[in-house]
């Protein structure tokens, strides 16, 4: 998707409203649907920024029980988009090289650092026992507790 921005940059007050599928990166990660990206892009008195949100849905897989899920998020999208820069070392602007712009590397490039690095199916998942492999959201499994090997002697004393 190409948004064209010349007009943007010239007129303070300006906003181009944009909302489409991002196409192109589903080989990447397993999507169970093209992220949807809604924003616009405005000039607030010579400033112009790219504001919006990707929604993201993954058919994932539990990190720790290994039960497949769908992960959604919803990746906040926040840039400062300019046309040349005075210094060449600021991070905190998005230099474009004309007005002709396609958002999808960023909002990709935001989706990617957005994401967790355990994916899991709920905040306290339990997992899956070390020993027999039961997954203790369903339920306890019949393994005894291991003790602990630094008591292993005293154990044979009764």
């Amino acid at each position: 998707m190409f948004l064209e921005l010349e007009s943007v940059f010239n007129v303070p007050g300006l906003a181009v409203p944009f909302d489409y599928e991002l196409e192109g990166f589903g080989d990447m990660l397993p999507f169970a649907a093209p992220p949807r990206v809604a924003g616009e892009v405005k000039n607030r008195a010579g400033v112009v920024t790219l504001e919006g949100s990707a929604d993201v849905r993954l058919a994932a897989q539990c990190d720790r029980c290994a039960t497949a899920f769908e992960y959604r998020a919803k990746t906040p999208l926040e840039h400062t988009l300019v046309l040349s820069l005075n210094r060449e070392d600021s991070d905190d602007l998005v230099l474009l090289e004309g007005t002709r712009f396609s958002p999808d590397d960023l909002v990709w490039e935001d989706i990617v650092f957005s994401m967790p690095q355990k994916l899991l199916c709920a905040p306290d998942c339990k997992g899956l026992c070390q020993r027999c492999g039961q997954n203790l959201n369903e339920g306890e499994c019949e393994c005894k507790p291991e003790g602990d090997p630094r008591w292993a002697a005293l154990q044979d004393l009764t």
